[in-house]
């Protein structure tokens, strides 16, 4: 019975998740911008465009410029946050993938600066006064849901170790439509139903700024509004309208 409900919350949590992943990406496709607001110095070609969103995207190029530890917590957990799912591959895959083998112990180790850099964030929006005033309950509780999944990962391998097999078995199982018995671990149910929660709510949660990014005018925008009229796909066709009613008359 444990195995079926965590299994079929698992099935739930992937399809709230992809299709809000999904909704929320077209939603912010389809939001229109109607004007040019690249965030200067901007590039003036789409190649430098490029550029300037992989710089954002891998370095925090805008927190940088911003805020020195901001970025350095942020940086740290986000890196640490990749090493740490890319470890996690090792359950999704059989026989393993050799590069998933090799990135093992860093990912092992990044658990702990992950950890770190989230208590560092969670420590700024306590103790910045400024920080402190705009932040929403909705902020600390993220923080804290991660903060518990990444907690209670590490216990389960530094600590109360769980059946790795048999979770492997499990997860495999849910891959392929094959269900496995769940090691009734309660630190393991613990950790698990925080990656559920965090799976449900994603799409709806200010978390989503990581696709986000790309859509966001003042970063993906070419700076050639001198050279190239801006106009949004509704306001292009209203241009046209225009011009043709000045045609007709």
């Amino acid at each position: 019975m444990l195995s079926a409900v965590y299994a079929i919350l698992f099935y739930l949590a992937a399809v709230v998740f992809s299709v809000g992943l999904v909704y929320r990406i077209r939603l912010y496709a389809k939001t229109p911008a109607p004007l040019k607001i690249p965030t200067t110095p901007a590039p003036v070609t789409q190649a430098g465009v490029v550029a300037r969103m992989a710089k954002e995207v891998v370095f925090f190029d805008s927190l940088f410029k911003s805020n020195k530890w901001t970025w350095l917590f942020g940086w740290v957990f986000h890196v640490s946050l990749l090493l740490v799912l890319l470890r996690h591959l090792r359950y999704f895959t059989e026989p393993v993938w050799s590069w998933v083998v090799l990135v093992q112990p860093f990912g092992l180790y990044a658990g702990f600066a992950m950890l770190g850099g989230l208590a560092a964030l969670w420590g700024r929006r306590l103790v910045v006064e400024r920080i402190r005033y705009i932040s929403a309950p909705s902020d600390h509780l993220m923080l804290l849901l991660l903060i518990g999944i990444a907690s209670s990962g590490l216990l389960m391998k530094f600590v109360a170790h769980t059946d790795i097999i048999s979770l492997k078995a499990f997860v495999l199982g849910l891959i392929r439509f094959d269900w496995q018995p769940l090691p009734a671990d309660p630190l393991l149910l613990t950790h698990l139903g925080l990656v559920l929660v965090l799976m449900f709510i994603f799409p709806f949660s200010k978390l989503l700024h990581a696709p986000g990014v790309f859509f966001s005018p003042t970063r993906n925008q070419v700076d050639n509004a001198r050279e190239k009229r801006h106009l949004a796909p509704w306001a292009a066709a209203l241009d046209t309208n225009r011009q043709e009613g000045k045609a007709d008359g």
